[in-house]
C-alpha cells in the first residue's frame, strides 16, 4: 500500500504565509559553476540571428528549432540561416542541421562532426 501512496501522491498543505515572505530571499545559482551552455532558441525572426550570434561568441552551443519559420516563409529562413552560417564562419563556430527542425549552431573550438560513419 505504500507504493500506492507514493504513486498517488499526498495532498501537503502549502503555507501561503511562509512562500509569500520567502519570494525575496536569494535563490542559489545552479549554473554558477558552468563554462558554457547548450541553449534552445527558435528562429523567428532577423533579430534572432544577433541573439544566435551574441550567445555563440559568449561560447554557448546553440539548438536552433526553425519549424515555425520553415512553415510561414521558406525564402526567409534561408536568408537568415545563410546568414547565420556567414556570421558563425566569422568567429570560427559550427552549424548543421540536426534534424527536420532543428539546427545545432556552436562557437569557436567546438566542431561538429558532419559525416556518418558506416
Amino acid at each position: 500500500m505504500a507504493f500506492m501512496e507514493k504513486l498517488i501522491g499526498k495532498s501537503e498543505e502549502v503555507d501561503i504565509e511562509d512562500f509569500l515572505n520567502n519570494l525575496d530571499s536569494e535563490v542559489e545559482d545552479p549554473y554558477e559553476n558552468a563554462d558554457a551552455f547548450v541553449k534552445p532558441i527558435m528562429l523567428q525572426e532577423d533579430s534572432d540571428r544577433a541573439r544566435i550570434l551574441a550567445e555563440a561568441k559568449e561560447g554557448n552551443i546553440l539548438l536552433v528549432n526553425i519549424s515555425a519559420l520553415a512553415k510561414r516563409n521558406a525564402i526567409k529562413l534561408k536568408e537568415l540561416i545563410n546568414g547565420i552560417r556567414a556570421d558563425i564562419s566569422g568567429i570560427d563556430g559550427d552549424i548543421a542541421r540536426i534534424s527536420q527542425d532543428r539546427v545545432l549552431v556552436t562557437p569557436s573550438r567546438v566542431k561538429i562532426i558532419k559525416r556518418r560513419d558506416a
